[in-house]
């Protein structure tokens, strides 16, 4: 079976949010086995200086870097990552599920993800141009790559 392995920087702290994301990672596991691995967000004070940022963005990605399976495709969710439409992302996830089996997304804190993060990611994707709470962007991710696999197996979620 197909795993994906979600690995985010911070929680979810509102009910809400948990409710939506359990619910879709519940619907994909009709399509893979996906786990999510949270990782600790490095404290930075109210208002960081860009040494600072760029030191926590490291130690960050110490902790990604190594959440990450050694044979999995490693995608990067960033800002200026390529946006694609749902049918393009299940072409992308079926082209990973032939030639590893195995995917991990990755989604950074609040300051993004560390350039070494960026540069070991063999795809770089953006939701949007817009930005988004980090917990709205797990769920969104979660229903994107539910949507996709959807498409990928013939279902009717995706219209």
């Amino acid at each position: 079976m197909f795993r994906i392995r979600l690995i985010v920087t911070g929680s979810l702290k509102e009910p809400y949010w948990r409710e939506a994301a359990a619910e879709y990672q519940k619907r994909l596991s009709a399509y893979a086995k996906t786990e999510i691995v949270e990782l600790k967000e490095v404290r930075l004070p109210d208002d960081p200086a860009p040494a600072e940022i760029a030191a926590a963005l490291e130690k960050e990605a110490e902790a990604v870097l190594g959440a990450v399976p050694p044979r999995a495709a490693l995608w990067a969710l960033c800002v200026e990552g390529e946006q694609v439409s749902s049918p393009q992302l299940a072409d992308m996830l079926a082209d990973v599920m032939k030639n590893t089996g195995e995917l991990a997304l990755v989604i950074g804190s609040s300051y993004g993800l560390s350039p070494r993060v960026k540069s070991a990611a063999d795809r770089r994707l953006s939701l949007s141009k817009l930005t988004f709470p980090h917990q709205m962007t797990r769920v969104v991710v979660l229903e994107t790559l539910y949507r996709s696999l959807s498409i990928l197996n013939g279902g009717k979620y995706h219209k």
